[in-house]
């Protein structure tokens, strides 16, 4: 039997592999991007409009920043046992030139990233229970296919 994929995160990406997206809210007034969606008030000081669209967010952006998880993060994340650690990047996104953190896909570490290099989005499994395959985004260096 097939497990059915679902978001782990309802709403903030799209599920397609073949061009994942981030989904995003643009301020109409301003232009000013925001992930996750943004549905109140704009937090662009200089605005404070309401009136937002959906957007997907570019798919590639420079690695900004990185670090490594050496432990696994609290509930409702479901660590894998044993937990293994993995790269966690801030990537600002070539459109928006906003930063948006993500794990590192499996098998590149810390000492295989640069900040500066080109990054680019996927999807991969976090977990999987009996029914479902939970999918997440990840960030995955350009050169690394």
């Amino acid at each position: 039997m097939s497990k059915a994929r679902v978001p782990a995160a309802a709403g903030w990406f799209t599920l397609d592999d073949s061009a994942p997206a981030l989904l995003g809210t643009r301020c109409k007034a301003c232009g000013t991007y925001f992930f996750p969606r943004e549905e109140f008030s704009c937090r662009n000081p200089r605005c404070g409009a309401s009136d937002f669209e959906e957007t997907p967010l570019s798919t590639r952006g420079k690695l900004w920043s990185f670090t490594d998880n050496r432990y696994p993060p609290p509930k409702p994340y479901v660590a894998p046992d044993p937990f293994v650690p993995y790269a966690v990047a801030a990537v600002e996104l070539e459109r928006e030139k906003m930063v948006v953190l993500g794990q590192v896909v499996a098998g590149v570490g810390c000492d295989q990233l640069a900040a500066g290099m080109e990054m680019e989005l996927v999807l991969d499994t976090l977990y999987e229970d009996d029914a479902n395959e939970y999918v997440i985004w990840k960030w995955r260096p350009c050169d690394a296919r």
